[in-house]
């Protein structure tokens, strides 16, 4: 007889500094075996596995990521302990309180009916923050913001940004993995300065591998003045991943926002995603 479980959707942060990414790997310390270690410690359960909204690469950072878990009817059940917490109050509580400090639990919730945090998700949003002015650096912000030696012109990292918008095949983006597609729909791709920092603002239905730091590598060149608007027009429309594209480095990134549809589109919405995408 199968198990009868609860899912649980959950939203956390995490510094990506002293993981490997989000994935597990043997030997390494990733967000996603460690939340994992922690769900199995306050449940009790002898496996626990989690799907993640965006698996997000060693050093990326994350402000709302969002992942579900199923567990046991009999171990969320046993949650509030003692007290008059509802189960998802007491998952919350009892996680922070096993959590290591990179890592911050915000809200753990039972998901409606068809929720999938990867499928489910309409929208990514990821921040890139750089610093152009090395001087101005702040020591407090190094683990989050990318040092670049070059000034930078947003007002030209905004004309090569808006060529890039709408569906296409952003392979030569990205780093490729067998029977993965690599089109996706760039919805936007903006940059703001404030003071001597720039962020950029990146949003698509969902992203591949390296995609968000290939495009930063790619606009910084064009920005600063080392690479023209040609160029870039010529990298994108390769179907492969171009050569001439420096992936930034991890630590500017940051994913800030998954998005989803209402409760009632969960299901639809996850089908959806499923399928192989075509342009």
């Amino acid at each position: 007889m199968t198990e009868q479980v609860v899912r649980a959707r959950l939203v956390f942060a995490y510094d990506g500094t002293d993981f490997a990414g989000w994935a597990t790997q043997p030997g390494l310390r990733t967000v996603q075996e460690t939340l994992e270690d922690a769900l199995a410690r306050v449940t009790r359960a002898d496996a626990v596995r989690t799907t993640v909204a965006g698996r997000t690469d060693a050093g990326v950072h994350a402000r709302a990521q969002q992942a579900h878990v199923d567990v046991p009817v009999e171990a969320w059940s046993r949650m509030p302990g003692r007290s008059d917490r509802t189960p998802a109050a007491g998952l919350l509580s009892r996680l922070n309180g096993v959590l290591p400090d990179d890592i911050r639990m915000h809200s753990v919730s039972e998901a409606p009916v068809g929720f999938d945090a990867r499928f489910s998700a309409i929208e990514r949003r990821y921040a890139y923050r750089v610093c152009d002015n090395p001087a101005a650096v702040d020591p407090l912000t190094r683990r989050w913001i990318l040092t670049h030696d070059r000034p930078v012109d947003v007002e030209a990292l905004n004309a090569a940004s808006g060529t890039l918008i709408g569906l296409r095949d952003f392979a030569a983006f990205c780093r490729g993995r067998e029977g993965a597609t690599t089109i996706r729909t760039l919805t936007e791709l903006s940059w703001a300065r404030e003071g001597d920092v720039i962020t950029a603002t990146v949003r698509a239905d969902a992203f591949c591998h390296s995609m968000v730091r290939s495009l930063v590598g790619a606009l910084l060149a064009v920005g600063d003045g080392r690479r023209d608007l040609a160029w870039l027009e010529e990298i994108a429309a390769s179907s492969v991943r171009a050569q001439g594209v420096s992936v930034a480095p991890a630590h500017g990134l940051t994913l800030e926002e998954v998005v989803y549809p209402p409760d009632a589109e969960f299901a639809a919405r996850a089908e959806q995603t499923r399928a192989r995408r075509t342009l």
